[in-house]
């Protein structure tokens, strides 16, 4: 008798996953084993919840016969009592697993952004250090279905544009070393892969805190979305976050290509020139202009580009815009000028 379905699903969308990162290593049986790059690290990132406990004992079981080594990372946010023991009852479980090396990590939460926001930011700089510290080739991250339709309400709510409602991909981070195999899955599905297996779930409270604007989301606002809507709701989210991805990478991709038609000899921006490009085109440009300056990504939104836009289709003399990271932008004879204040 075969693995149960809940296993099977979350092992094979794992195995998909650890396929993909061996092609890019060199490690397929196409390439000869003289040839062949050393055998790579795959961490989880791993909260003791049931996502990332179904993701961790996938991870385990897959990476062995794909000759993978697989280690894990948990992240101690310090944001409740006794968290560093539960961090560590967290490195036990991944250790029992078999997963080598396996760490916890602590991190200070600041408070840019807000608690989700500051928390996330200090959570990936801790992923990242243990990426680079044990040369990892990838961290595999439990985020589901249900976590990208949320995402996408979420990027909805605060008006961002189709970037924000293309939710999380599945590779990204630098060099793509952040993978998401359960995209395609539902949470249910994770805590049911955790529960015939007997592996022990740890449910934060902070997931049920309606303090938390997630947490409200996930609690009250998709309910009611079902209720009224009928079931499918976060597969269509889903879906829209696919569909806005493609359109968010095509526009990209022109911005990217026409940014060096619309900067001068000395780099700055044109205004007349910004202004003949479509909206959805120069409001790419002007976001990337401001990111470089120094404004911090996750808290610059579309009410920010907005106003700097403004400087080129509504001028009338208005003085700078000042931008989150204490970045500004200004006109200055015909040019726009976007630096640190």
């Amino acid at each position: 008798m075969g693995p149960h379905p809940a296993v099977a699903a979350i092992r094979l969308a794992v195995r998909r996953v650890l396929h993909d990162i061996l092609t890019e290593y060199g490690r397929t049986p196409a390439v000869p084993s003289h040839e062949r790059s050393p055998s790579p690290l795959v961490l989880v990132a791993c909260s003791g919840g049931a996502d990332s406990m179904a993701l961790a004992s996938a991870l385990a079981f897959e990476a062995p016969k794909l000759g993978i080594r697989a280690g894990g990372v948990t992240v101690d946010h310090g944001l409740q009592t006794d968290s560093d023991a539960r961090a560590a009852e967290v490195v036990q479980r991944l250790r029992e697993l078999g997963l080598d090396p396996v760490e916890s990590t602590a991190v200070t939460v600041g408070r840019d952004g807000g608690p989700e926001a500051a928390a996330r930011d200090a959570r990936y700089a801790a992923l990242d250090a243990a990426v680079d510290r044990h040369g990892a080739a990838a961290v595999l991250l439990g985020h589901t279905r249900d976590d990208q339709a949320e995402t996408v309400l979420l990027g909805l709510a605060r008006g961002s544009g189709i970037r924000s409602l293309s939710g999380m991909a599945a590779v990204s981070g630098a060099d793509g070393r952040y993978r998401r195999p359960f995209l395609g899955l539902d949470r249910q599905t994770a805590r049911k892969a955790c529960m015939v297996q007997s592996l022990p779930v740890w449910d934060d409270p902070h997931n049920a805190d309606p303090a938390y604007t997630r947490s409200r989301l996930r609690h009250e606002g998709l309910p009611a979305l079902e209720k009224a809507l009928g079931k499918g709701v976060v597969e269509a989210l889903a879906r829209t976050a696919q569909l806005s991805r493609d359109d968010a990478d095509a526009l990209d991709a022109w911005a990217g290509q026409a940014e060096a038609g619309v900067r001068d000899a000395a780099g700055l921006l044109e205004c007349a020139k910004l202004y003949a490009l479509p909206p959805a085109v120069r409001r790419r440009i002007l976001r990337r202009a401001a990111i470089d300056a120094g404004a911090p990504a996750g808290s610059l939104f579309a009410r920010h580009i907005e106003e700097v836009d403004r400087l080129i289709t509504g001028w009338r003399g208005q003085g700078v815009i000042n931008l989150p990271g204490k970045v500004v932008a200004q006109r200055q004879g015909g040019r726009l000028v976007i630096r640190q204040g």
